[in-house]
């Protein structure tokens, strides 16, 4: 008997980093759920990316979307992100929380810009509660990448979070789109990969570096 693939919702799924992963995953096999504050919107990039995986997708608004998932993506920008996490709050209690936030100041985005006291993950949890069980990912990864679903990710991901089993479950989904995914630790390392974002920018425009510089980790046997 083959066990059924949790339904993932991906809040801000209409974004390019969103729309990105929710692509990867209709194609990879799972139920998705785009949430956009524009039902009509979530519904009309739902309809686009089912045609064009092949998938299993539905549009809703970003509550109703959080409700029906069963694993949670939050894919917004920083300013966004915890006044859209609260806002679900009741919707995504017992339930994993990816969020793939990087606390991006423009017009300064090339230069490390962490909230005070760490991590704008870290920051989430704590104000979301121990109900929700908050992992970090996905911030290195470049949307340019995710949008070829016909292209290998070149990069690896960083998965950090205080809960192991959730951090596992999040490298099982990173891995189900062909993405190396290695657990890295306790929530408050994400402070490391959010800051690494604002690195990587700078790496790309000084390189001139069109789908985005990423990281690889090396010295892990096995490791591909």
């Amino acid at each position: 008997m083959v066990e059924a693939k949790a339904a993932i919702a991906v809040l801000g799924g209409t974004g390019h980093e969103g729309m990105g992963l929710a692509a990867r995953w209709a194609k990879a096999g799972y139920p998705v759920i785009i949430g956009s504050r524009d039902t009509a919107r979530a519904v009309d990039a739902a309809q686009v990316m089912a045609a064009r995986t092949g998938g299993q997708v539905n549009g809703m608004d970003n509550r109703a979307a959080a409700a029906a998932g069963e694993i949670i993506v939050l894919a917004v920008p920083y300013a966004g992100q915890q006044a859209l996490a609260r806002d679900v709050r009741a919707e995504i209690e017992g339930k994993i929380l990816i969020d793939v936030t990087v606390p991006l100041v423009p017009p300064k985005v090339a230069r490390v810009q962490l909230p005070e006291g760490g991590s704008a993950v870290e920051a989430l949890q704590r104000e979301l509660g121990d109900g929700v069980r908050v992992v970090a990912a996905f911030q290195n990864v470049s949307a340019h990448q995710l949008a070829d679903l016909d292209r290998t990710v070149n990069c690896d991901v960083l998965v950090a979070g205080d809960d192991v089993a959730a951090r596992e479950t999040v490298c099982q989904l990173a891995q189900a789109i062909g993405i190396t995914a290695l657990h890295s630790g306790p929530l408050a390392n994400s402070a490391a990969a959010e800051a690494l974002t604002s690195v990587l920018i700078a790496i790309n425009k000084r390189y001139k570096v069109a789908d985005g510089a990423g990281i690889r980790i090396t010295g892990i046997p096995g490791l591909t």
